[in-house]
């Protein structure tokens, strides 16, 4: 079922619609996928004259829902998990990061818009490991 009361389809549009372009605007000036992993894992290696635009990227992450608060009422998030079950998941989340070669921005935004065939089997995977843990988790465990 929808639940219709945090149904959000023009926001969620706007938001696509922002990823979309500044994905578009990265690979058209900096000839750079907008992959969150390989754009912080370059931080972690850097390379000359490679990090202003890699910190100015992340910058405008953590700056962006700041600003947004500014004009827009914060709705309280709810979360289902534990911190062990949480910490889990973002290990999880890593090691697929690495194992895949990229993570969703990359392979999910920019490799599918690419054509890329790699990309699109690194989708699948992504979400066929969410539909799978989705189902035990709330279906099995």
């Amino acid at each position: 079922m929808i639940d219709w009361t945090h149904f959000t389809p023009w926001s969620s549009l706007a938001g696509g619609i922002m990823i979309g372009v500044a994905a578009a605007m990265l690979i058209l000036v900096n000839g750079r996928i907008a992959g969150i992993a390989g754009i912080i894992g370059g931080l972690l290696r850097p390379a000359s004259g490679d990090m202003a635009w890699r910190l100015a990227f992340i910058i405008g992450l953590l700056v962006a829902p700041a600003a947004y608060l500014i004009v827009a009422e914060p709705t309280p998030p709810t979360i289902a998990a534990s911190y062990p079950m949480m910490i889990a998941a973002g290990l999880l989340v890593g090691a697929g990061t690495r194992y895949g070669s990229g993570c969703t921005s990359g392979h999910g935004v920019c490799g599918l818009s690419r054509l890329s065939p790699r990309s699109l089997v690194a989708t699948l995977m992504f979400m066929a490991a969410g539909f799978a843990t989705v189902f035990v988790v709330r279906h099995l465990v």
